[in-house]
């Protein structure tokens, strides 16, 4: 375990809008340090850093190799479109980074094994990005649910998740590109929707599971 002499030293690879909240975390974290951040060019990798005021000991790279060579790394953060998970998962496992893998993990299953495989052969830490989960405020919503004499027995379960979708958003996001991101909204909204009814259920799967066309 890491302490405040020792701390762990976080690179980031991906300068997608929630690596600015995830470093903000890292800081505020006692054992913890931003060490590198790595974009696919040295520009946007420098444009982050101004952004987010970065301290210059923080080193920028222009290419993901160059931060998972880096030896003073220990752990990655990877918030890039879920179609790159799975090559730069498993290299980063092969590199001997622990990873924190923004959701959703992969885009099926036996990519996600694969992922999972990687980190495990070479003994080293998996975790991805819901946060929620390991929220506090969650523990005791789940203390709450698990009281049958407060709550009862659960018979239906509603949970929704949504955001503005602009013109923009609509145009140039990666969740509207299916070769870069092809789980789409279903991965990114529709991940927390259906993670909260499976949290809620014990992650007990479904017997039947029925999609519904949107109305007006």
């Amino acid at each position: 375990m890491a302490d405040n002499d020792n701390p762990i030293r976080f690179g980031i690879i991906g300068c997608a809008e929630i690596a600015r909240k995830v470093y903000r975390a890292i800081k505020m974290v006692p054992n913890s340090t931003l060490h590198a951040i790595a974009s696919r060019s040295i520009d946007k990798a420098r444009q982050f850093a101004v952004r987010n005021n970065l301290s210059k000991e923080v080193k920028l790279c222009g290419d993901y190799n160059e931060l998972l060579d880096d030896l003073s790394v220990d752990a990655i953060y990877m918030p890039l479109p879920t179609s790159l998970h799975l090559k730069w998962a498993v290299l980063a496992a092969q590199k001997g980074k622990h990873l924190l893998l923004e959701k959703p993990s992969a885009l099926n299953v036996k990519e996600l094994d694969k992922i999972l495989e990687a980190c495990e052969s070479n003994g080293l830490q998996f975790m991805d990005g819901s946060m929620w989960y390991h929220h506090p405020r969650t523990v005791k919503m789940k203390d709450f649910l698990s009281n049958l004499e407060l709550f009862g027995q659960i018979r239906a379960i509603y949970s929704s998740s949504s955001y503005t979708g602009t013109i923009q958003f609509l145009e140039n996001n990666i969740r509207v590109k299916p070769d870069i991101d092809a789980l789409g909204a279903l991965g990114d909204p529709g991940w927390c929707s259906i993670g909260a009814i499976l949290w809620s259920m014990n992650q007990k799967l479904p017997t039947t599971v029925t999609a519904l066309p949107a109305i007006a």
